[in-house]
C-alpha cells in the first residue's frame, strides 16, 4: 500500500470507530515527547522513528483496522506507505491530524498512559479506596507502629527512591506475596508508588483480595512524601519473599473469590492454539509474571507484561481495542488480579490461562520482538577499533540515533543527537564532515535508518556493529549530557521528577493533572469503565 492509497477518516467518523465496538488500532506516530503534549485518549503512541521495533508486538494481526494519526507534517503518509510494506492491509489516516480532533470539539489529553491513570482516579472515587496522607504514615513509623510499607513499582523505580521502611513488591504481586510480607493480620498495609495509579489499585487489589488487614493507599506516592518535607529513601534492595505453600495457598483462594466475583474467564492451552490461527481477532498473551520467572520459560509467542505495569500501562501493551486477551501466570494469581482490572477498564474478551505450561513447550530468555525491514536494511558496519581509528582521522563525525534521555546519559565523545523521523534536519545541522557514522542503542535503529541517510547525503554511511554498548565494551569512555543537539529532544516523555525542568512545582503540577483526569474522562465520553457491586 502506498500512502497515495491510503484512506482519509475524518474526526466523528474517527470517534465512531473507537466507540463501535470493533477491533481498531489507532497509532499516533509522532515522537513519544509530542504526543505527550497532546494526543487522543485511545491512541497508542508508536513513533515513526521506531516503527519497525515496535508495530509486530502493539498490533500483531495485519488485517486489523489501523488508523494513523499526527499533527500534520506528513509523519502518518510515511508510516502508512512503511506499513504498507510490512503487509498492513486496512490503513486510513485521520485527516487534519490532531488539530481536526479537537476542532470538531473533542478532548486532547496531556501526559502518558492516559487511560490507565484516570482508570485510577476512577476506581478510587467509585470505591472509596482509604488512604493515608505522608504526615500521618511519618508518625507511625516513627511510633514504631505495627506497619509494612509495600512499594507497588518496578524494581528499579523502587530502588531509585522508596519510602524509608518500604519493600518492594510490585503490582499484581502484592496479592500474591502479601501473606507472607504481613502475616499478622493486625498489620496495617500501606502501598505506595511514585504518584497515585499504582498505590491506589495496589491497595483496591488487596481489599478486593479481601484481606483481612487495614489497607491504605499512600496519597499521592513518593512525590506527596518528598513534598511534605520528608526524604525518600535511596538505593533500597529489600523485596517482599515468593509466597511460601500457606501463603500461596491463601493468594489462590483470594484470587478465586476474585474471579466469581469479576466474571474472569479461563481458557486452556489448546483453546489458545485455536486463537493463534483466528485470521479475524487480534490475540495478545500477555505474561504477568516478574522478569526472572518469564526468562525461565514462557510461552511462544508471549510477550513480557509484568501485572502491575499492565495495569499502569494497558496502552503500552495493547494496540487494538477491542481484542482478545490471554493472561499468563502459573500460579493464577495475578493473571487473576490483572484480569479483574482490565475488565474493569472496559476489556470484555480477557481470559485467564487455567493450569498453567502443563504440557506446553517453552521458550527461555527474554522476548525478542520481530524488526521489520532489518533484513533488507543494508549497511556498511565498522566496529569499535575502526571507529576509534577514523574519529582520530578527524574527518568522521557520530550520529547517534538512540533516545535523547539515553543520549544525554552515555553517548560516543564528539557524537551528535538526531531523530530519525528528521533526518533530514538532523544532518542538515552537522558540521563539516567526512564520513558519517551512526549508532544507536543497539545497532538496529543505526542500521534501519543507514539507507534514508545515504539518500539524503553524498558522504559515505558507517553504521557501528552492535551500537553504542559495542563502543563500551572495547573499553572506551562515553560523554553525559545533552551536548551536540542536531535537533530537538521531543522523543521522550520527562517525568515530574526527571530532568532540569523536575522538583517540587513539577510534582504538583502532575498531581494536580492526575486529579483532573475524570472530568476529562467524562468529557472525552470513549471510555467504558465499570463497576461490580
Amino acid at each position: 500500500m502506498s500512502a497515495q492509497n491510503a484512506a482519509t477518516v475524518g474526526a466523528p467518523e474517527l470517534r465512531a470507530m473507537i466507540t463501535g465496538g470493533g477491533e481498531l488500532a489507532l497509532l499516533d506516530v509522532r515522537e513519544t515527547g509530542a504526543f505527550t503534549g497532546a494526543h487522543i485518549l485511545q491512541a497508542r503512541s508508536l513513533p515513526l522513528s521506531r516503527l519497525e521495533l515496535g508495530i509486530d508486538d502493539l498490533v500483531p494481526r495485519r488485517s486489523v483496522r489501523l488508523v494513523l494519526c499526527d499533527a500534520g507534517g506528513g509523519l502518518a503518509e510515511r508510516a502508512a506507505q512503511r506499513l504498507g510494506t510490512f503487509g498492513y492491509s486496512d490503513i486510513s489516516i485521520l485527516a487534519g491530524g490532531i488539530d481536526a480532533w479537537k476542532d470538531a470539539g473533542y478532548v486532547l489529553f496531556s501526559g502518558f498512559n492516559v487511560p490507565s491513570k484516570a482508570f485510577g482516579e476512577f476506581v478510587e472515587h467509585q470505591e472509596g479506596t482509604p488512604n493515608i496522607s505522608a504526615e500521618e504514615l511519618y508518625g507511625l513509623i516513627e511510633a514504631g507502629e505495627n506497619l509494612v510499607v509495600l512499594d507497588s513499582r518496578p524494581f528499579d523505580e523502587y530502588h531509585r527512591m522508596n519510602i524509608p521502611t518500604g519493600i518492594d513488591a510490585p503490582g499484581v504481586e502484592l496479592v500474591y506475596r502479601v501473606f507472607d510480607a504481613a502475616p499478622d493480620p493486625d498489620t496495617t498495609v500501606v502501598v505506595n508508588c511514585a504518584g497515585r495509579t499504582r498505590s491506589i489499585i495496589g491497595a483496591q487489589s488487596l481489599i478486593n483480595a479481601g484481606i483481612p488487614n487495614r489497607v491504605m493507599a499512600l496519597r499521592n506516592g513518593t512525590m506527596g512524601w518528598e513534598l511534605s518535607g520528608y526524604q525518600c529513601g535511596h538505593g533500597g534492595t529489600e523485596v517482599a519473599p515468593p509466597p511460601g505453600p500457606e501463603g500461596l495457598k491463601r493468594a489462590q483462594e483470594a484470587a478465586a473469590r476474585v474471579a466469581e466475583r469479576y466474571g474472569v474467564k479461563f481458557t486452556t492451552l489448546a483453546e489458545v492454539d485455536i486463537w493463534r490461527e483466528d485470521e479475524g481477532r487480534s490475540l495478545y498473551l500477555l505474561d504477568v509474571r516478574p522478569t526472572e520467572e518469564f526468562e525461565t520459560g514462557h510461552l511462544s509467542g508471549a510477550i513480557h507484561a509484568p501485572g502491575g505495569q499492565l495495569v499502569q500501562g494497558t496502552d503500552l501493551f495493547v494496540g487494538t481495542l477491542n481484542a482478545r486477551i490471554v493472561l499468563i501466570d502459573d500460579a493464577s494469581v495475578r493473571a487473576v488480579m490483572s484480569a479483574h482490572w482490565l475488565i474493569q477498564m472496559g476489556w470484555t474478551d480477557v481470559h485467564v490461562l487455567d493450569g498453567g505450561f502443563q504440557g506446553a513447550e517453552l521458550v527461555q530468555g527474554r522476548h525478542r520482538s520481530l524488526v521489520h525491514g532489518l533484513d533488507g536494511a543494508e549497511a556498511v558496519e565498522v566496529d569499535a577499533a575502526e571507529l576509534k581509528s577514523m574519529l582520530a582521522g578527524g574527518d568522521t563525525l557520530v550520529v547517534d540515533l538512540a533516545d535523547s534521555r539515553a543520549y544525554g546519559q552515555g553517548h560516543i565523545p564528539g557524537a551528535w543527537f538526531a531523530v530519525r523521523s528528521r533526518l533530514e534536519t538532523g544532518l542538515a545541522a552537522l558540521p563539516a564532515h567526512g564520513h558519517l557514522v551512526l549508532t544507536s542503542e543497539d545497532g538496529i535503529l543505526a542500521r534501519l535508518a543507514a539507507g534514508e541517510a545515504a539518500a539524503l547525503t553524498s558522504a559515505p554511511i558507517h553504521v557501528l556493529s552492535g551500537g553504542t554498548p559495542a563502543w563500551t565494551a572495547a573499553g572506551h569512555e562515553l560523554a553525559e549530557g545533552p551536548e551536540n543537539m542536531a535537533d530537538e529532544a521531543d522523543d521522550v516523555f520527562l517525568k515530574a521528577y526527571d530532568g532540569p525542568k523536575g522538583g517540587p512545582a513539577a510534582m504538583q503540577a502532575y498531581l494536580d493533572w492526575e486529579l483532573d483526569l475524570p472530568r476529562l474522562i467524562e468529557e472525552d465520553g470513549t471510555s467504558d469503565f465499570k463497576t461490580f457491586p
